[in-house]
Order: structure tokens, then C-alpha cells, then sequence
């Protein structure tokens, strides 16, 4: 005898989604997945507050930026044996260096192993040794190869970022092997295609580095949630908490001070940010097994992330690739076995933050500012320089 599968269900339900979705974008196609209701059908457990924010512990605690290991769908992994370390890079970069020194990214290396909840979530996924396990070094720590094995040598730092240096970091660093004030423009554009080559992910590159800080601060891996009770991921937004104590934009001033991002770079940060929550959350729902809390509050990311774009879209209109990233976040049903229009959904949306990341001035996006983020939201207090670069 055949069984017939299960009917796949929506696992969102949201009145407002359904009321938005008839109101700004009219399309009968859009919104399948999303059903008439008076309030979220949402199991308690999975880590929402009342006012919908997450609560995070493990991710919030630790800001873990990258994923070096067990990659899902579309996250750039690194390469433990090209790690150099924060020392080498700290050669160069002091003030950056010590900037880093005074965020949880620094602290989780010592702090993580001795909090009692992160060790409860190990036992639960019968790990012994949080430091001595993939699944928790893979976003809590840098790690090197050392003796053919993998090993935590730091906290969350420079490479977790930026890519593993091995290959790069003297390409980046030798100026064309000349000094910087002899190096010719054409020169430095070619050390910089090279580095780029190399695995180097410069913050020019914004959505590579968005994809990092998203594939850990979205969790990657459903057992993780489901099994091991860790909350599915941190109430991170890319603009306030990369203008926070994360923040080490002292290079060019060499040292001399630590300036917030201008406006035009705020408003792509935060255009990026949620392009990628979306990207990112899309992709855990059609790699999601179960009806479990990590499908459920995957699709509520899902949800919120294409809400916060359709307002993006109203306000920036001669930005058309966003109302096309609205379109495809509405474009496939948020539920199980339905992995194929999930994932050309996301492929889409990853289309669109490709080009907008490519084409667009400030100009085009100044509507965004009312939406902005403001620096009273800004995740910690960035660090003031001595100028020691």
C-alpha cells in the first residue's frame, strides 16, 4: 500500500502579511503561503517575544560573524588551514586590532566555554568540549589547522570577516611592491583584483561580508534549535550592529578616528542586510525537515525581512530591484518539501542584491533615511582611536 505524504501546511500565518500583500502588491499569485487569521500561530518555544524581537543568548552573547565549517545554502565557508591568525593582521592594523579586543566577538573565546546555558545546549547535542567541537567552533571561534587538526585560536576576528589570509594578506599588505605613496592608481587596482582573487573579502564587498555575519547569526543548522534548545538566530540587522562597538573604520584616517559609515554606505548597509535576512532565512526554510521551532521562526524572519523590504520599495522606487526582491520573497510557499521554489526564490533574491550592490548611488536611495536605523540603535559603542596605525 502507498502512503500518501502529508499536505504540506504554511508554517506563517499572518493577517497583517495577507492585508500588506493585497494592498501593495495586488498580484493573486503572491503570498500563497500566507493565511487569514487574527493572530501568529506560532509555538511558544521558539524564541519570540511579545513585540516579536528575538531573543537571543548564544548568538547575542558571542556575535558570532561566520560560518568556517558546516556551510548551508549559498554561506561562504573558510579554510582553517589559511588562517594566519589576528596577530598577522595586527601587524598592520593596530587601531583595528584593538577595536576588536573590546567586543563580544573578542570575549566569546573565553567567556562561551564557562557559560552554563552554551553548555547545556553542548550536552544536549552530546557534544563533551565546547572548543573541541565543529558544530560549536564553526561560529564561535577563529580556527586554525594545527597538526593536521582544526583548532580554536581565537574569538570571532579578522578572518572570520574577511577570509582566511594565507593567500592574500601579502598581496593585500606589499603595495605593488613598491610604498604606498609610489604605488599608481592602475597598480593598486590590479593588487586589489588579485587579493579579491585570492579569497580576500574587502568591505567594498559588502554582500559577501553580509552573507558571513548572516550564516551565524541566522543558525544554520535545524538540530542545533530543534534538538539542542539554541535560540535560531539573533535579533541582528546588518546596519546598527556593524556602526556598533564592531566598528574599525580607522585605516584610512590611520588611526585618527572611527567615523559611523556616511550616508550613502548606511543606506546600502541596510538595503544588503535585509536583502541577505531574507536570502538567508528563505534558504532555512526550504533545508527545514520538521514542523519544529526552527522552520517556524525561520519563516518568520522570512516574514518580517520582506515586510521591512516592501517599505524599502515604497520609499526608494527608482530602486526597482527592490520591489523585485519583494516579489520573489512572495513568490514560493513558506512550507516543508518545497525546497525547489524556495531555493530559486532565493537565487533571485540573491540576483537582485548582486545588482543593486553594483548600480546604485546614494541619489537613488536617499527615500530610505526615515527607515534608517538611528544611532541610538546602534548594537554597543564603537571604539575612539589612538592613532596608532
Amino acid at each position: 500500500m502507498i502512503r500518501r505524504p502529508p499536505r504540506s501546511t504554511p508554517l506563517y500565518s499572518s493577517a497583517a502579511s495577507d492585508v500588506y500583500k493585497r494592498q501593495v502588491w495586488p498580484q493573486p499569485e503572491y503570498g500563497r503561503e500566507v493565511t487569514m487569521g487574527l493572530k501568529l500561530r506560532l509555538p511558544r518555544s521558539i524564541g519570540f517575544c511579545l513585540n516579536g524581537t528575538i531573543q537571543s543568548v548564544m548568538l547575542c552573547v558571542c556575535g558570532a560573524l561566520m560560518i568556517l565549517g558546516f556551510a548551508s545554502d549559498g554561506v561562504i565557508a573558510s579554510d582553517a588551514a589559511k588562517t594566519v591568525g589576528p596577530n598577522a593582521c595586527a601587524e598592520c592594523h593596530k587601531e583595528e586590532a584593538e577595536a576588536w579586543k573590546g567586543t563580544h566577538h573578542f570575549n566569546t573565546f573565553r567567556e562561551m566555554p564557562r557559560n552554563a546555558e552554551a553548555n547545556e545546549i553542548a550536552k544536549k547535542m552530546g557534544l563533551r568540549r565546547i572548543k573541541s567541537e565543529g558544530l560549536c567552533m564553526n561560529c564561535h571561534f577563529t580556527v586554525q589547522e594545527k597538526n593536521g587538526k582544526p583548532e580554536p585560536i581565537t574569538g570571532i576576528s579578522c578572518e572570520s570577516c574577511h577570509g582566511a589570509g594565507k593567500d592574500f594578506i601579502k598581496t593585500h599588505s606589499e603595495f605593488s611592491g613598491k610604498t604606498e605613496k609610489t604605488e599608481t592608481k592602475a597598480e593598486e587596482e590590479v593588487r586589489w583584483k588579485l587579493a579579491d582573487a585570492k579569497g580576500m573579502i574587502r568591505p567594498s564587498s559588502l554582500y559577501e561580508l553580509a552573507k558571513n555575519c548572516y550564516s551565524c547569526h541566522v543558525v544554520p543548522q535545524e538540530d542545533l534549535v530543534n534538538v539542542g534548545g539554541h535560540k535560531a538566530g539573533s535579533a541582528f540587522e546588518l546596519l546598527s550592529w556593524s556602526q556598533g562597538e564592531v566598528r574599525h573604520n580607522t585605516w584610512h584616517s590611520k588611526g585618527k578616528s572611527n567615523d559611523a559609515a556616511d550616508a550613502s554606505r548606511k543606506r546600502m548597509l541596510y538595503v544588503v542586510g535585509l536583502g541577505v535576512e531574507l536570502e538567508t532565512g528563505i534558504r532555512a526554510v526550504s533545508n527545514a525537515t520538521a514542523r519544529k521551532p526552527y522552520a517556524f521562526a525561520m519563516a518568520k524572519r522570512v516574514d518580517a525581512a520582506r515586510k521591512l523590504l516592501a517599505a524599502a520599495a515604497a520609499a526608494a522606487p527608482d530602486v526597482p530591484e527592490l520591489k523585485r526582491l519583494v516579489d520573489y520573497a512572495y513568490s514560493a510557499g513558506l512550507k516543508l518539501n518545497n525546497k525547489p521554489a524556495l531555493s530559486a526564490a532565493a537565487d533571485g533574491v540573491s540576483k537582485e542584491i548582486a545588482s543593486i550592490t553594483a548600480k546604485y548611488d546614494d541619489a537613488k536611495m536617499a527615500g530610505l533615511d526615515p527607515l534608517l536605523p538611528t544611532p541610538d540603535k546602534f548594537k554597543g559603542t564603537a571604539r575612539k582611536p589612538a592613532g596608532a596605525n
